[in-house]
């Protein structure tokens, strides 16, 4: 079944067509990957990582809580550190 049809530019680019993001999911910055199977070439996206997954791995542990005054002096202490007179 074809799905859509890209033309080849000078330079070897392609455009992957609107229906084609659409059903990978495609967004700026996706990896695609090229497959060789005999005569034919397979293309597919490459992971699909949530922004949960990329979370955790960033921040394996959990912030340790702090109540509201806490986050607010650590703010006054950041503005006043970031805009005092030098």
């Amino acid at each position: 079944m074809k799905l859509a049809q890209s033309r080849v530019t000078a330079q070897g680019q392609i455009s992957v067509p609107a229906e084609v993001r659409k059903r990978l999911e495609l967004v700026p910055g996706s990896i695609l990957e090229w497959d060789a199977e005999g005569d034919r070439i397979t293309v597919r996206r490459v992971g699909r990582h949530s922004f949960e997954d990329l979370h955790q791995a960033l921040f394996s542990r959990e912030p340790e809580p702090r109540s509201l005054e806490d986050l607010k002096e650590g703010i006054r202490q950041r503005m006043r550190a970031r805009h005092a007179r030098r």
